[in-house]
């Protein structure tokens, strides 16, 4: 597994940079190849936490989040994915001060008002990460059963904004196994990045728990 990893991080890199290469100028084509650019960077520093090389991991994953930020001009309505998978990465690399920008830019942008519920799970985790917990707690109730949310996410966050140990450890082990019984990942990078993002804000409110998965970097 380890060369794997090193193989898979190896052509992310190189998708990332063949992006970067030949952006459009085209304010549509620019957006989605950002989006793709982002989309390779975040695999490329999974895959090298994956190796246990945390700082490199940080850089690629700092850089998708930023990625995914440009791609935002000129992005359709309701691409709620982009400040999704940016505040998750800065999550993951350990930037909370970035990962609260971010947040701000959810926000700033109506993911509360939205009415799809990929909106109100950015809102949400968007309060968490600003420390806002009320707000996300009131977010949450309207993710509860929602099937683009998974149950053990839904469960997740509402355990994190109520400080509920016992909660969030059921909770977040049973998004572990959700990430484990599925067959398809983005850009083919099986890691349990959600899991990762939410045990940062997990540990931001001394909840966080000790978790064992293939899909998980070795703590």
């Amino acid at each position: 597994m380890p060369g794997d990893w090193k193989e898979r991080a190896q052509a992310a890199q190189a998708r990332y940079d063949d992006g970067a290469a030949r952006l459009p100028a085209d304010p549509d084509e620019r957006q989605r190849q950002l989006t793709r650019m982002g989309n390779a960077a975040w695999a490329a520093g999974l895959a090298l936490l994956m190796l246990g090389l945390r700082e490199e991991a940080n850089e690629w994953l700092t850089r998708a989040a930023e990625t995914y930020r440009r791609s935002w001009e000129g992005a359709p309505p309701g691409s709620w994915g982009r400040p999704i998978g940016a505040m998750k990465s800065r999550l993951i690399a350990g930037d909370l001060v970035s990962a609260r920008e971010d947040a701000h830019w959810a926000l700033d942008a109506g993911a509360v008002r939205s009415e799809s519920p990929i909106g109100r799970y950015a809102a949400a985790l968007a309060h968490l990460v600003l420390g806002e917990d009320v707000d996300a707690a009131a977010l949450v109730t309207t993710l509860s059963g929602v099937e683009a949310i998974p149950t053990a996410v839904a469960d997740s966050l509402s355990a994190l904004a109520a400080s509920d140990v016992t909660v969030y450890e059921s909770a977040i082990q049973a998004l572990v196994a959700d990430f484990e019984a599925r067959e398809e990942f983005l850009e083919d990078i099986a890691v349990a990045d959600t899991v990762l993002a939410l045990q940062a804000l997990a540990d931001q409110r001394h909840l966080s728990v000790t978790l064992s998965s293939p899909l998980l970097p070795e703590q």
